[in-house]
């Protein structure tokens, strides 16, 4: 793991290695009106849209504006991004001879545009309207049969990123919160991610500090655009870590949960988050103190208290999840498990869903998964 304490300039540093993505970023407001210049920078002559079923209109409108660059949409990305899915976009790209995709939405879109991407090798072209952060990395999770299964390669990361915050402003309170943490957990488990770096580390705490300003502004005011900028910014920086380092126990858990269950996956992420910190808090003291710093500690329970004053869910019950179903998902969860500073074992897997699965406050009960 990487042991660096600090990141402060002039600190003393330990040995690290820091590799990054070679997508191509465009950021601002009005910057949707670059897709069709970025889409033919990409080399692609004809796009495929994508979008979910939810934003089909605003995928008719997009490949309106991209004329004869457009060889068609399609609107059914699915979250979890469900093989046979993939396969029913695969045969439409060959149908309509396009050469490349633009994916418009959150991580589903995202998703379907980088498993088209790995299977074809044609360019991507991303516009997140979500803070997923999944379109700044080689990663792409799929699911089949129940599994959701993880994988990462150059072939698979988006070669253009268009972010317009004004895509934001419309975004629902409800998935605007839940998005945001589902990107602060790309970041908090970049703190102490085993291949983690300094650089790495710079990002993370800075995205933190944009969604621990955005989140509860935009709570009171969903309209704040100088708030949405700052959350769309948080996006990038957050997933741009969760592309340069591995991902720890909170996302074995989200794909355990999200893959055998079919839940949604950023209200998953937002309940699961202080109970997966409080589980490696003591564990990782040393990186997580730039979290601990913006948050508070013990650093589990108070983002379970910053969770709650924005309005996040805070059950799986609450998201149809029976008790009856944790005892198999903890199972699931120690199969082909990721790398943790805290060893996983069943016992404590067990009672962390247990505290998710009732809302407990992380060390407000006397179980194996408190927070130090």
């Amino acid at each position: 793991m990487n042991t660096t304490t600090s990141t402060t300039t002039g600190a003393a540093l330990d040995g690290f290695t820091h590799t990054t993505g070679p997508a191509r970023i465009v950021f601002g407001r009005g910057s949707l009106a670059q897709v069709p210049e970025e889409v033919k920078r990409a080399g692609v002559r004809r796009a495929l849209v994508l979008t979910s079923p939810e934003q089909a209109e605003q995928g008719a409108e997009l490949a309106s504006s991209l004329g004869d660059l457009a060889a068609g949409v399609f609107t059914n990305a699915t979250m979890h991004t469900p093989v046979a899915v993939t396969a029913q976009a695969v045969t439409a790209l060959r149908e309509t001879n396009a050469d490349g995709v633009v994916a418009l939405g959150g991580g589903s879109t995202t998703g379907l545009g980088k498993a088209i991407a790995s299977r074809t090798g044609v360019p991507q072209v991303v516009v997140p309207t979500t803070y997923a952060g999944s379109e700044v990395t080689p990663v792409l999770g799929e699911t089949e049969h129940g599994v959701k299964t993880t994988r990462s390669g150059l072939e698979i990361l988006p070669e253009v990123v268009i972010y317009d915050p004004s895509l934001t402003d419309t975004l629902p309170a409800a998935l605007t919160v839940t998005s945001g943490l589902n990107a602060m957990a790309h970041a908090l488990e970049g703190l102490y991610a085993r291949d983690g770096s300094p650089v790495f580390a710079v990002l993370a705490t800075e995205g933190l500090r944009a969604f621990r300003d955005a989140l509860p502004a935009l709570h009171r005011d969903p309209s704040d655009q100088h708030a949405r900028d700052a959350a769309l910014y948080g996006a990038w920086l957050c997933g741009t870590v969760l592309g340069g380092v591995g991902m720890s126990v909170h996302h074995k858990l989200c794909h355990t949960l999200g893959g055998s269950l079919d839940l949604p996956h950023a209200p998953t992420h937002a309940i699961l988050l202080p109970h997966t910190i409080a589980f490696v808090a003591e564990a990782a003291a040393p990186q997580l103190a730039p979290a601990r710093d913006l948050f508070g500690t013990p650093l589990g329970a108070t983002l379970h208290d910053f969770t709650t004053a924005i309005g996040a869910p805070q059950r799986l019950s609450d998201l149809g999840v029976a008790e009856a179903d944790l005892d198999r998902v903890a199972d699931l969860a120690l199969t082909s498990a990721y790398w943790t500073p805290r060893p996983l074992d069943r016992q404590n897997i067990r009672a962390l869903l247990q505290d998710a699965w009732a809302g407990h406050r992380p060390g407000s009960l006397a179980s194996p998964v408190g927070t130090p």
